[in-house]
């Protein structure tokens, strides 16, 4: 039978090579400490196979979002399988997927070798943000680092997911009794865990080995994923934005519109995510950027458009579920405004694949809600939040609205597509804020979580407005002259962004010598390492060193400051590996005793909170305090307990600084 036209014949020698090398390059580059080397390779495969833009960029955010979609899906697998998140097995099942996909569609690895001047704008804004991430914890040792990353109980939790799924070998929600050991229940099952799945899989090619290493050093490599996730979401919205413009945005209005994202990412308040410890929200809101784009202007075959759609869908959901309205709402109205480009006799199969996309989309949710979630209370919650910013939220989704309300954007498919999708997360925005406002009388935590993809969808709209700043050129100009010009207007443009937007004054006094907007915003907040958390006297050597030889449940108490125990007593579970004792540890939040001596009533009361985390631990419990007069009250008050509560005095190790510096995310 021969192929069809333009396409080359299956082989199956061909097909043999592939396959071997699919096992024998990345068992090669793991082999000798080079792992992570197999996620660019990984991606640059998918990349090859793909029919997406014109450019390199593109096709490379188009592959990595299916490959983070392609591993979530194969995890569930790989969550049962002897072999857990191996790296060596983990990486050839999937290079050997992309391999039989590239011989079954009959498609030779292809890359568009090809380049835009805005490429520099995208991949200058991951270097800017990475610089001043990264900066504080250049010279740092790794247990100085633990100051950046527990500044919140959100991300001691975070890696509490992250780890446990290094050691269950897969999705906690599918080992649930063993996953317990290492977080607090029922978090095994009701919290989405995409983004930690995703991390710990990148993990194991960066150890490049099962074996899991010391937890201080998987701690600080932790805080980098982090920080590099924050770096490609800012990214990701530059050129979520420069894709969306489409054809029409050239020249020095890129230079405007990626300028100006970029501007507002470097000033905007969501550098707080990584302060507050809200990792999933940074990934997740990663993924709807990627996602929001290239269901927007689909310029791609009908293949990729279905597999970028589905695999999308999934990785949002996985990551935080919360998110999945929005892109579920992206993929109906894309499906529904660029459905011209389906086949009729093939709206069956599409159908089945539909349904299948949805169910993997929804079984980790529904695996939450059959377990102890309540959806409604939960929905509730407060707590510490990041507030999204309403100037960019508002002002972004109107000015939005504009440029898809155009009459050059809304007779096009792409202007179609984006009309709705304003419109409809706009609605779902505001009507979770409505339900909150009926039901509880404000917004809370989860408002200011879902209203994070308005800001993405308004950030990466400005690529529609660029195309409307239209202006004409002389017609006898020359080429040279003209590229020339251009290039002057788009620094022009940037700078003129980075200036009204970020605040950058270029060297210029303020006025009276007060700092400039640029200094005080959060970016640069972190950069200059203000948002440490306190840890303990040495910098972590505490939770490292002295408890060395504690077997068993363990509460310490460094402080008199209650949310300060629950904090040396979170980081002392987690780096022994325990997490799953801060269930009936989490009464260390009501003890503010083990610093210094306590009046009667108040050490009576925190005492009695000692004593019922060791009945619900059931089991001997061994409590840390710093102050020796205060050990020896307690041994003698605690003296025949049941269970066993042994007292250990550790002097000089009290936390001495302020709140703010115990909690900077508040």
């Amino acid at each position: 039978m021969e192929p069809p036209a333009g396409k080359p014949p299956r082989s199956l020698p061909v097909l043999a090579g592939a396959l071997a090398a699919s096992w024998l390059l990345p068992a090669a580059l793991i082999a000798t400490g080079l792992g992570i080397l197999v996620l660019p390779l990984l991606v640059v495969a998918v990349a090859s196979l793909m029919r997406v833009g014109g450019v390199l960029l593109d096709r490379l955010f188009a592959a990595a979002l299916t490959v983070a979609g392609g591993v979530l899906v194969l995890g569930l697998a790989f969550s049962l399988w002897p072999w857990g998140l191996a790296p060596i097995p983990t990486s050839g099942v999937l290079l050997t997927v992309v391999t039989l996909t590239g011989w079954l569609s009959r498609r030779a690895p292809r890359l568009p070798l090809r380049f835009r001047p805005s490429d520099l704008l995208v991949l200058g804004t991951s270097y800017v943000l990475w610089h001043y991430l990264h900066k504080p914890l250049v010279g740092k040792g790794k247990g100085w680092r633990l100051e950046f990353l527990t500044t919140a109980e959100d991300r001691l939790n975070h890696f509490s997911y992250f780890v446990g799924i290094e050691h269950v070998g897969g999705y906690n929600f599918l080992h649930q009794e063993a996953a317990k050991a290492y977080m607090m229940s029922p978090a095994e099952a009701v919290y989405p865990q995409g983004s930690h799945f995703l991390l710990a899989w990148v993990d194991s090619l960066v150890r490049s080995s099962s074996d899991l290493g010391s937890t201080l050093d998987t701690m600080n490599r932790y805080l980098l994923y982090i920080l590099v996730a924050y770096a490609l979401l800012g990214t990701a919205l530059v050129w979520a934005a420069r894709w969306i413009g489409g054809p029409r945005l050239r020249g020095w209005r890129t230079a405007a519109v990626c300028g100006t994202v970029a501007a507002l990412v470097f000033s905007s308040n969501y550098t707080d995510l990584v302060t507050h410890g809200f990792d999933s929200t940074i990934i997740g809101l990663l993924m709807v950027a990627v996602l929001v784009a290239f269901l927007v202007r689909p310029a791609m075959r009908t293949p990729e458009f279905l597999l970028i759609a589905g695999l999308g869908l999934i990785t949002v959901t996985y990551v935080y579920n919360l998110f999945g309205a929005v892109a579920g709402i992206a993929v109906v109205v894309t499906l529904v405004a660029h459905r011209r480009r389906f086949r009729r006799r093939t709206w069956l199969l599409y159908g089945l694949a539909g349904a299948v996309t949805l169910g993997l989309a929804g079984l980790p949710s529904v695996v939450s809600v059959l377990s102890k979630l309540d959806v409604a209370s939960t929905s509730n919650l407060g707590g510490p939040s990041v507030g999204a910013d309403r100037t960019i939220l508002v002002g972004g989704l109107l000015l939005a609205l504009l440029a898809a309300a155009a009459p050059t954007n809304r007779r096009t498919g792409t202007g179609q597509a984006h009309l709705a999708l304003v419109l409809g997360s706009g609605l779902v925005i505001a009507g979770f804020a409505w339900w909150q406002m009926r039901t509880i009388g404000h917004v809370s935590y989860y408002f200011e979580k879902l209203a994070g993809t308005g800001v993405v969808i308004a950030l990466v709209s400005l690529g529609a407005v660029g195309p409307l700043l239209r202006t004409t050129s002389p017609a006898r100009v020359g080429v040279l002259q003209r590229r020339a010009g251009d290039a002057v207007l788009s620094v022009l443009s940037v700078a003129t962004a980075l200036s009204l937007f970020a605040g950058v004054q270029w060297g210029m006094e303020s006025f009276k010598a007060a700092p400039t907007a640029w200094y005080n915003n959060s970016l640069m907040a972190w950069s200059r390492g203000e948002s440490w958390s306190d840890i303990g006297p040495r910098h972590g050597a505490t939770v490292m060193e002295d408890l060395d030889g504690i077997s068993g449940p363990m509460m310490v108490l460094y402080s008199n400051d209650d949310y300060k125990n629950l904090k040396s007593t979170w980081i002392a579970t987690l780096l022994r590996n325990r997490g799953g004792d801060m269930l009936p540890l989490y009464e260390t939040h009501w003890v503010n005793i083990g610093a210094a001596e306590r009046p009667a009533a108040e050490y009576q009361a925190a005492l009695a909170h000692v004593k019922k985390a060791a009945e619900k631990l059931g089991e001997p419990m061994t409590v840390v305090v710093a102050d020796p007069a205060t050990g020896d009250r307690m041994r003698k008050d605690l003296a025949g307990s049941t269970p066993r509560i042994t007292v250990v005095a550790k002097p000089g190790n009290n936390w001495v600084h302020s709140w703010n510096r115990s909690f900077p995310g508040d």
